[in-house]
């Protein structure tokens, strides 16, 4: 119970600003808990999705990788749906390339949202602390000013101890965010390197199938013709 005391004893000699630090603190933890569960929950079902289409393509299965994609909400999938898509209508691997970047340009927004406010929000409560801090000593300042002669040090001094309350609060809040911040973010950029890797991945084995394509083309077109079936058509 003393530590609580302490804790509430902590809080209250801080002043006013200590609400707003501790609002900030509030919404931020909401934030950071939403984009850790979301993006751990991303991670998962796209491994397990690229886990159950990867064996297809290597395959070279393409039409029934293009069914198994169909069904699939996960980010991966979606992508590789649009680049099956893209396959089947084009020849080219660069125009499936392209096509697959604005698929990932589209949804690398929706992994990021809400991130970067805890940044901001890192920063807000260092400010406000600072705020706060200020505004305790044009207080204690004031009050020292009317005050017993013989009383200003002490006075002068308690209040400078409780106007420090409000930026170590802020301090203490900003601190961990930024930690936070850049562990999502890294979160973030693994989830974002994994959809690149994934489409690398199947565009070299478009490319490949396609040069497959080629090379047996090239080898048709270099057997020798039948004599035979000439004259026959000749006949």
């Amino acid at each position: 119970m003393e530590i609580f005391y302490s804790i509430v004893n902590f809080f209250v000699r801080g002043g006013v600003f200590m609400y707003p630090i501790l609002f900030v603190a509030a919404v931020a933890t909401g934030i950071a808990i939403e984009r850790y569960v979301t993006l751990t929950r991303l991670a998962i079902k796209n491994r397990g999705a690229w886990n159950r289409i990867e064996p297809v393509l290597t395959e070279g299965d393409f039409d029934k990788a293009r069914e198994a994609t169909a069904k699939d909400t996960t980010a991966v999938a979606q992508l590789l749906a649009v680049g099956l898509a893209r396959q089947g209508a084009v020849r080219r691997v660069d125009d499936v390339e392209k096509a697959m970047r604005t698929n990932l340009m589209e949804v690398i927004p929706r992994f990021e949202k809400r991130t970067h406010y805890l940044g901001t929000f890192a920063n807000l409560a260092t400010l406000l602390g600072l705020l706060g801090t200020v505004s305790g000593l044009i207080h204690a300042f004031t009050a020292v000013a009317s005050a017993n002669p013989a009383e200003k040090a002490n006075l002068l001094a308690a209040s400078i101890s409780e106007s420090m309350n409000c930026t170590a609060f802020g301090l203490m809040v900003a601190a961990p965010l930024l930690v936070i911040h850049a562990f999502l973010q890294t979160k973030t950029g693994d989830l974002i390197g994994s959809l690149e890797t994934a489409a690398m991945k199947f565009l070299t084995l478009v490319g490949d199938k396609q040069s497959a394509r080629m090379q047996t083309r090239l080898e048709l077109a270099q057997l020798p013709k039948d004599p035979t079936r000439d004259q026959s058509r000749a006949a």
